[in-house]
């Protein structure tokens, strides 16, 4: 019984640094996880100057959605490998704009209108000409929010209100790329890979929500994303062999 005592210590410490050690890897995870999935796509329009099979409204939802989220973390604080997927993530939603516009552009025949955010025509909203235009858009719309936050930052309700649109938006994260392989019969250009990835990163994401018992909302969106993904998936068996190419 004596021996055991000491033994026992030892294998709680054990445990306990393994414990934070899981902890640790799981929030690298949840900050740089969200992004693997658009390197396949990334790389795919760098080497074929083809950005049509990828929904730039992807990185619109995900823009708004994380956006929100940074502003509702400073009216309900919430973990901060969470705060910093969103910021990793925003950054990377820009370099997918990125490169995609200098895509459209640098395969672009006949000259066209130029389209520009300051001209405020709805008509080709997130379709300008210029990555300047979406970087004005992402400031003017992050702006707007914090001012509301800091009006409001005493409403309880307007703070939860912010919380269950950020997520609610990332989880119809797949629905605009769900809207254009129905369109067009097709998920010719989009990257099977990414989508998989989609789907294990959902998963993960919100069994890491239920087990840091995180609020209501992470996990309640996080099942509606990961049913979205299914969906963009059978569209992969759906559409096999229907290959067909956008029109810009």
């Amino acid at each position: 019984m004596e021996e055991s005592g000491p033994l026992v210590t030892e294998m709680h410490a054990y445990r306990e640094l393994f414990e934070q050690f899981a902890g640790h890897v799981c929030a690298v995870v949840m900050v740089v996880g969200g992004v693997v999935p658009y390197i396949p796509q990334y790389l795919h329009i760098k080497r074929t100057d083809q950005h049509e099979g990828f929904s730039l409204y992807v990185c619109l939802v995900l823009i708004i959605a994380n956006t929100l989220r940074i502003i509702f973390w400073f009216g309900h604080w919430f973990e901060t490998p969470l705060l910093l997927q969103s910021i990793v993530m925003n950054l990377t939603m820009m370099a997918m704009i990125h490169c995609c516009v200098k895509c459209r552009n640098k395969t672009q025949v006949l000259p066209k209108k130029e389209k520009i955010f300051t001209d405020f025509n709805y008509e080709y909203f997130w379709e300008w000409s210029d990555f300047q235009s979406y970087v004005e858009f992402v400031l003017t719309f992050a702006t707007f929010g914090c001012m509301a936050m800091y009006l409001f930052l005493n409403n309880k309700l307007f703070v939860e209100v912010v919380g269950f649109a950020a997520l609610l938006t990332e989880a119809m994260l797949a629905a605009p790329q769900f809207y254009r392989n129905m369109k067009a019969k097709s998920t010719h250009g989009m990257s099977g890979k990414m989508v998989c990835m989609w789907l294990m990163g959902d998963v993960f994401k919100t069994g890491y929500f239920y087990v840091r018992s995180s609020p209501v909302q992470f996990t309640t969106c996080g099942c509606l994303q990961v049913l979205l993904d299914l969906a963009v998936i059978s569209q992969c068996f759906i559409y096999t062999g229907k290959k067909k190419d956008f029109i810009n």
